[in-house]
C-alpha cells in the first residue's frame, strides 16, 4: 500500500512542479502585454487611437487594433527594432530594444480586432 501511495506522491509532485513552471510563463506573457501597453501610450497615444476602442488622436493615423486587416502584426518586428518610418511627415523614428519589440507585438496581437492577414512570404 506505501508503495502505491509513494508513486500517486511522486506523481503528484511532478504535477505540482509542471504547474509551477507553467504559471511563470503566463504571468511573463502578460508582463510582456502590460508592458507593451506602456510602451505604446508613452509613444505613440498622442496619434494613435492604442486600444480596442475609439478614434485616433491624429485623423491620418490608423488606430492600432485594426492594424491586422492590414498585414500581419508581426511583420512590425523588423521595423520597430531598426527604425519604424512612415510615409506621413508627422511621425517620428522610433527604435527600440528587441525585449520592447517583443512587448509591443504581444500588446499589438492582443487588441486587433480581425485575424492577421496570412504573410506571402514563403
Amino acid at each position: 500500500m506505501f508503495r502505491r501511495l509513494g508513486g500517486l506522491w511522486g506523481l503528484s509532485t511532478v504535477a505540482l512542479l509542471l504547474l509551477g513552471f507553467a504559471m511563470p510563463v503566463e504571468a511573463v506573457e502578460k508582463d510582456l502585454v502590460a508592458k507593451g501597453e506602456v510602451l505604446v501610450k508613452e509613444n505613440c497615444a498622442r496619434c494613435h487611437a492604442i486600444s480596442m476602442e475609439g478614434d485616433s488622436p491624429h485623423k491620418d493615423a490608423p488606430p492600432f487594433r485594426t492594424l491586422s486587416s492590414k498585414y500581419p502584426v508581426g511583420d512590425l518586428a523588423e521595423s520597430l527594432a531598426e527604425g519604424i518610418v512612415s510615409g506621413h511627415p508627422d511621425m517620428p523614428i522610433f527604435v527600440f530594444s528587441a525585449h520592447d519589440v517583443e512587448a509591443i507585438i504581444q500588446y499589438l496581437e492582443s487588441i486587433q480586432e480581425t485575424p492577421a492577414v496570412p504573410s506571402t512570404e514563403r
